[in-house]
């Protein structure tokens, strides 16, 4: 087992946040997508903090820049609170994620 890189926990957070908060609010703009790609991030994020093989950090980093794409590219951006909840949790799980990502090619032996 790795060792516990917090930005594995931010990840998962975040994926939860983004799976749950559409059942707090009174309509169901982006409540599909947002969904779905919270599953996937939260998966990705506790795939990586149980240190099983899995998604990588660049995967966990593309569906936190899915999330934060997804109110463009599902249209509802109209929907102050789908939107931003969105945007906030895609751009702190993908700001995360990258640092994690670069600091794990980092630690990569070179080969030999």
């Amino acid at each position: 087992m790795d060792k516990f890189a917090w930005q594995d926990g931010v990840a998962f957070v975040a994926g939860l946040v983004a799976l749950l908060a559409p059942n707090l609010w009174g309509d169901d703009a982006g409540e599909q997508p947002l969904m779905v790609l919270g599953a996937l991030l939260a998966l990705a994020g506790l795939y990586a903090l149980l240190g099983a093989p899995g998604p990588t950090a660049w995967t966990t980093t593309a569906f936190a820049l899915l999330i934060f794409v997804s109110p463009w590219a599902f249209g509802f951006t109209g929907s102050d609170a789908a939107a931003w909840t969105a945007w906030i949790v895609g751009a702190v799980a993908t700001i995360v994620g990258l640092w994690g990502a670069t600091q794990v090619r980092g630690r990569t032996p070179a080969a030999p």
